[in-house]
């Protein structure tokens, strides 16, 4: 009997330890005046370093939106953001470590992932698909043979693999530390077609000084949803940044946002616009 009493105790004393970490998020940004937003570097339009050495795209101001949110919810004004950079790598441990508070990047929500970190809802919608050049094969299943380029450790590495298995079809898929990287072997023909997600190459063929020269296929590979992601059970946290996401989309705050980063003539597709519409919580 004590040495259940004993276990019951510790067991208590766990919960209390536990329920104290879980609204230690919270507690810290209203202390401190900072949220800590992770963020890669090289991952335009999402979230990228520019010139100047600031963080910028479609990611970074989202989050920048979600602070000004918890300063109102906290009614702490004056919250400020604290950028972390990050890599495909290291972007989940950077959470789960505690070296940032949230991700702010194009991180597609898996249940993988979900048993590692926790999810806010969705924050856009893309899939994968691939650019060429000009006098490159249009369809993937003339890519037999052929060597073909995708970051490597990401899921677009993943869904080419199950694509291209899916149709029988046998390239040398060549890995790629970073974006640029693959653009430039693709511009020089050293690899037939680059694999990523398509919004990102949209932006990165419109930005290239190539870019007459590269084609961007129609077909997608697979759908993914991003979400901003945090430490797993930090249920306070997770649920004020889930109600300032809604009151972003409802405000149509997100339509200024998505017109700054792909361009004021851009047009989200139905399926990013039907996206906001489901996912905004009412209070």
């Amino acid at each position: 009997m004590k040495a259940l009493l004993n276990g019951l105790v510790l067991a208590s004393g766990l919960v209390v330890a536990t329920g104290t970490a879980w609204a230690g998020t919270l507690d810290d940004i209203a202390k401190n005046g900072v949220l800590r937003a992770a963020y890669r570097e090289d991952a335009a339009p999402f979230a990228y370093k520019a010139a100047n050495g600031q963080p910028k795209g479609f990611m970074v101001d989202l989050c920048e939106a979600v602070a000004k949110s918890l300063a109102q919810q906290l009614k702490k004004p004056g919250i400020k953001v604290e950028f972390v950079p990050v890599t495909t790598e290291n972007r989940l441990d950077a959470i789960r470590q505690s070296k940032a508070d949230l991700l702010c990047d194009s991180l597609t929500e898996t249940l993988d992932r979900r048993a590692q970190v926790d999810f806010s809802i969705a924050t856009f919608v893309d899939g994968t698909s691939f650019a060429i050049r000009n006098d490159g094969p249009r369809d993937i299943q003339q890519l037999g043979g052929k060597k073909v380029g995708a970051v490597a450790g990401t899921l677009t590495e993943e869904a080419l693999r199950r694509s291209l298995a899916a149709v029988h079809v046998q390239a040398q898929i060549v890995p790629f530390t970073d974006f640029q990287q693959a653009m430039t072997a693709l511009e020089k023909g050293e690899i037939s077609a680059y694999f990523a997600g398509k919004a990102m190459l949209t932006a990165m063929i419109k930005d290239h000084k190539d870019a007459s020269h590269i084609l961007l296929a129609s077909t997608y590979l697979s759908i993914e949803p991003f979400a901003l992601a945090m430490r797993l059970g930090d249920g306070d946290f997770r649920l004020a940044v889930d109600r300032a996401l809604s009151r972003i989309y409802r405000s149509g705050e997100i339509a200024t946002i998505f017109s700054k980063n792909f361009g004021v003539n851009a047009q989200p597709t139905p399926q990013l616009q039907s996206l906001y519409m489901i996912s905004a919580l009412p209070e």
